[in-house]
């Protein structure tokens, strides 16, 4: 089996791949004051349980950007698997061209959702990934990395508005019945959600005036469902965008 970590800021998630399918996934909240026993003894835990089997692996990718993470799972692999993992980053084939003026600085998890978008659906081809930021990452027609925007995220958002008030509460993220909040709770759902709509619609209407039409506009990330239920500009929401990127990747450099 195939070993994808995702590793972002809020969670850690690990997808199993049997060849091209995946059949195991778990998502970790992403905590760096773990030591590598504490993250082996809950990984090979969750997955003895969720696949029943003895554990092993002929390979592991990670893509990483939180950087004291990435030694932790890296040794954890290597110890635990006895395979050395490929951790995405410069000098990791990819099979796309980063059009930039530091490639190196890109991120490794909007490159890797960069391949994913690519190879699913084309060129050009646009992906919102909503996380602790949420960011756009064009690929344009001939299937290079062009570069993107980085926005604080809907969940970064609603907690510095709450953290940084005295009286408005913690709000679940549902659509409000009408955008004249009748309550404070449901003011709050209309300036974050509805809001928080309009800026990626708004964001998205600015790319296209910049390149063009983008027929296929993806979503993937933790809220990106809610938005892009919501959204007049985005057409398809790809949950596990990034670990399929990363199975790609992996073949890739195989």
């Amino acid at each position: 089996m195939l070993l994808a970590f995702d590793i972002g800021n809020t969670n850690t998630v690990l997808g199993v791949y049997k060849e091209k399918e995946l059949i195991c996934e778990i998502r970790l909240k992403t905590d760096t004051s773990r030591t590598n026993d504490e993250y082996n003894s809950i990984i090979t835990t969750l997955l003895k349980e969720r696949l029943g089997r003895s554990l092993s692996a002929h390979g592991c990718i990670i893509s990483s950007v939180v950087p004291p993470m990435t030694p932790i799972i890296s040794t954890l692999v290597s110890e635990t698997f006895k395979v050395d993992p490929i951790v995405v980053g410069p000098g990791t084939k990819t099979g796309m061209q980063i059009k930039l003026s530091e490639p190196s600085t890109v991120g490794a998890d909007r490159v890797v959702n960069a391949v994913a978008a690519k190879h699913k659906f084309g060129t050009p081809v646009l992906v919102v990934d909503f996380g602790t930021a949420t960011s756009f990452d064009f690929i344009g027609a001939e299937g290079s990395y062009e570069g993107g925007v980085i926005a604080p995220g809907l969940l970064v958002s609603l907690e510095s508005l709450v953290r940084n008030t005295a009286k408005l509460p913690h709000i679940e993220l549902t659509w409000p019945k009408s955008v004249i909040g009748k309550s404070t709770i449901s003011a709050m759902q209309s300036g974050t959600v509805i809001g928080y709509v309009c800026m990626v619609d708004g964001l998205i209407d600015k790319i296209i005036e910049e390149v063009g039409e983008v027929k296929n506009i993806v979503a993937t990330g933790g809220t990106g469902r809610l938005i892009s239920k919501h959204s007049k500009r985005i057409r398809h929401y790809e949950r596990e965008l990034t670990l399929e990127g990363l199975r790609i990747i992996y073949d890739e450099n195989n």
